[in-house]
């Protein structure tokens, strides 16, 4: 199997993970805790960043991060610098026109703007934030 494909699809059992925790919390502070919809996206964007975060660090990219431990701040920074940038504007501009001016259900406009965020995510992460060698300056 092509390691890039390997890794794609380690991104993507994360990412759907991900999903569920972003959802959860978005149910939570919006239903449950009656917080405004942009604001409840955006911290439910963030904890599930930290989260997906957490499993690529450990998991879909252990190669690479194994091998380079003391890039960890460097790869948590460059990591919410692209996928949390990517994911929370891109969340919040979607949610928006979604909800506000397509009156779509919040619930089932967060799980489109999860998936239109998702490969510019992984373009991110693969190139960006876990590619081998960042902090050395080695190429791939």
């Amino acid at each position: 199997m092509n390691g890039t494909f390997r890794v794609w699809l380690k991104f993507n059992t994360v990412g759907l993970i991900g999903i569920g925790v972003q959802l959860f919390v978005l149910a939570l502070l919006k239903s449950g805790l009656g917080m405004n919809y942009l604001l409840a996206t955006t911290i439910a964007v963030e904890i599930a960043v930290i989260h997906n975060f957490i499993w690529h660090e450990r998991w879909t990219w252990l190669e690479t991060t194994r091998s380079d431990a003391q890039g960890l701040v460097g790869r948590l920074i460059r990591f919410h610098l692209t996928n949390g940038l990517i994911s929370i504007a891109g969340n919040l501009l979607l949610m928006w026109a979604l909800v506000s001016q397509l009156h779509l259900n919040y619930f089932l406009a967060n799980i489109v703007a999860i998936g239109t965020c998702s490969i510019l995510n992984f373009l991110a992460s693969d190139r960006l934030v876990f590619r081998r060698g960042h902090s050395r300056g080695i190429s791939r």
